[in-house]
């Protein structure tokens, strides 16, 4: 296999002293249970799928693109009754990511996206303050709000979690790993407590009790088809977004 210049893990110290990037990608997912159908590491093999495809789009369209090592552990802390899910907490993805944030800006890197896989994932807070902190403008992409208009039209099953969407994508990107044979309904119970269901009130879910299969959406009606479909339109959505990112210069509001 040929290297991917744009992948850090494949490509090398010389190519990249030629060709300096100056945006970096840091794809963050999660290991979590994802129904009964699909595999635990169903987030972190979206990120990176993604990341990479972004970037290596973001390329052609003369972007100055590497895609960092994907951070595989996610805040599931309501899902770890369920077993070999692997929860961290807020601080600790907070100093994961200051030390990447310091690590960047050292080497003149002054441009960061994560591109995120799990709801779970909340950065806001964190990229508020590390950009506070560093010369650094980080920007948070959320793969499954990237394209919403494709997302619309392609899929018929409401959901968030191992749902039709995640089990198209993965068909289409890790199909022999996909049982969807033995696909729960991906039941979502409410709360039992009327005060939680009102609209502009939040808790985190209790996910064993609203989520017995631990899936959130009915995954029946996947295909490969409806994931490639899918994938193209979100990677050229994240390419579009490092490549601009790329080109842009400082001043550019917001990056001084």
């Amino acid at each position: 296999m040929p290297i991917r210049p744009h992948v850090l893990l494949e490509t090398n110290y010389r190519r990249l002293r030629e060709e300096p990037p100056n945006v970096a990608v840091l794809p963050w997912g999660a290991t979590e249970a994802h129904n009964y159908h699909l595999p635990y590491g169903t987030d972190v093999m979206e990120a990176t799928h993604i990341a990479e495809r972004g970037a290596s789009l973001a390329g052609g369209q003369g972007g100055k693109v590497i895609v960092l090592p994907t951070i595989p552990f996610g805040n599931d802390s309501q899902q770890l009754d369920q077993v070999a899910t692997i929860s961290i907490s807020t601080t600790t993805a907070l100093a994961i990511l200051r030390d990447v944030c310091h690590s960047l800006t050292t080497q003149g890197i002054d441009r960061l996206v994560i591109v995120n896989a799990h709801g779970g994932n909340q950065f806001q807070p964190m990229v508020r303050d590390l950009m506070a902190e560093f010369p650094l403008l980080i920007v948070v992409a959320n793969f499954f709000q990237l394209a919403p208009e494709v997302h619309q039209s392609v899929f018929d099953e409401p959901g968030d979690h191992a749902d039709e969407m995640e089990t198209s994508l993965l068909l289409h990107l890790e199909p022999e790993l996909v049982e969807l044979e033995h696909a729960g309904s991906g039941e979502r119970r409410p709360f039992d407590i009327a005060a939680l269901r009102r609209p502009g009130v939040w808790t985190p879910r209790p996910w064993a009790h609203c989520h017995p299969d631990t899936g959130s959406g009915d995954p029946s009606r996947a295909t490969a088809e409806k994931g490639q479909q899918y994938f193209a339109a979100v990677t050229q959505a994240l390419a579009d977004v490092l490549a601009d990112l790329s080109k842009a210069s400082k001043g550019d509001l917001p990056y001084v």
